[in-house]
């Protein structure tokens, strides 16, 4: 893992999914074969393959609390261009130094995830009157998730995180996106233990070769994503869950 401590000229971005979002990496050591923010490559200048580099800006607390006053208050997304609790979260704690910002200012925030670490700042999501976290589920399969996560926390972590969120009084959500095979697993897992699911088509052209080396390709076509958006929202509404399909 190539990691470079950079300083950045902004860190609050406006967002086409939240009013700003907040990317306190670059790049994500996940790497996730599926993930649209490989694109980055082209704007940041980095030669290496995703996953393996990461740019940590280390004045991302500084910068927030000058833009945060000139900023009109929103929701902010966290984040949208790599995982804010990837594993060098744990050594640099940028995303929990933007919370506590935030949370000054009475700020609204959408986090998402896939890591356990989000545990660590529960402290801290309890102060806010507006926050909800959620945890990216793909697949209830763990053989489907090391092909094309291999680099990701366990199906298992994710989901026993999400419980632990939603004891504390934390609203939670399941982003079901991309959609993998072997999905439908995760919505008895899933009861009791989420606010709502959110479940969404990405972009699956970055895995291509992922799919062809397993036999996958059936997984990308129309009728899989029509089979799978139907059978998840009847399976959802049957356990009670609120199921938006944003596809």
């Amino acid at each position: 893992m190539i990691v470079k401590e950079v300083y950045a000229k902004t860190i609050l971005s406006k967002s086409k999914v939240s009013d700003y979002t907040i990317n306190p990496y670059i790049g994500c050591e996940h790497g996730c074969t599926y993930c649209y923010a490989r694109f980055m490559k082209r704007f940041t200048g980095h030669s290496e393959d995703w996953g393996s580099f990461v740019d940590v800006k280390i004045n991302a607390e500084r910068l927030l609390k000058r833009e945060i006053k000139k900023k009109k208050i929103g929701k902010v997304w966290i984040s949208g261009m790599c995982d804010p609790y990837q594993p060098l979260e744990k050594k640099y704690e940028l995303t929990k130094s933007c919370l506590e910002v935030l949370s000054n200012e009475a700020w609204l925030v959408t986090i998402q995830t896939k890591s356990p670490l989000v545990l660590r700042d529960i402290h801290l999501l309890k102060r806010f009157d507006d926050i909800e976290v959620g945890l990216s589920i793909t697949t209830a399969d763990e053989d489907i998730r090391k092909i094309f996560e291999s680099n990701a926390p366990s199906v298992k972590q994710r989901i026993e995180t999400l419980e632990n969120l939603y004891s504390e009084g934390i609203k939670v959500f399941a982003m079901v996106a991309p959609v993998l095979p072997k999905v439908e697993g995760i919505v008895a897992q899933l009861s009791g233990k989420v606010d709502y699911v959110l479940i969404d088509k990405m972009n699956y052209h970055y895995a291509d070769r992922i799919y062809k080396k397993y036999d996958l390709e059936y997984a990308k076509t129309p009728s899989f994503f029509t089979q799978k958006k139907n059978e998840l929202s009847k399976a959802f509404k049957k356990e009670g869950i609120t199921c938006q399909l944003l596809f």
